[in-house]
């Protein structure tokens, strides 16, 4: 190829990808699409949250409908029919007796 040829580019008519600035047009239809995209993920994320809780919801009533009747008895009887209440007093030591201090725990 000779230097005073003109060799094909991409400038000018010849040009297969011409690089144009975005009119105003293209910027607001490609700013609506991306604002409506957005919206429509929050959409779907919200669904999600929705859907999961109400899973949740679900097998926690579930499980405290199927367990009813064991806290029921539970309640009546306790286990090896032994019920603890009442207050303990701890005699103290000589020691503990110098430093004033007297503990009374409640069950």
């Amino acid at each position: 190829m000779r230097i005073d040829q003109e060799r094909p580019g991409l400038t000018g008519s010849n040009a297969r990808f011409c690089m144009h600035s975005p009119s105003s047009l293209s910027k607001a239809v490609a700013f609506a699409l991306s604002a409506v995209l957005l919206a429509m993920a929050f959409m779907l994320s919200v669904l999600v949250f929705a859907v999961v809780v109400t899973g949740g919801l679900l097998v926690w009533g579930y499980l405290w409908w199927r367990t009813r009747d064991l806290r029921k008895q539970m309640r009546e009887r306790p286990p090896d029919g032994h019920v603890i209440e009442g207050e303990v007093i701890r005699e103290l030591r000589s020691h503990e007796k110098d430093q004033g201090c007297r503990e009374v725990w409640r069950l």
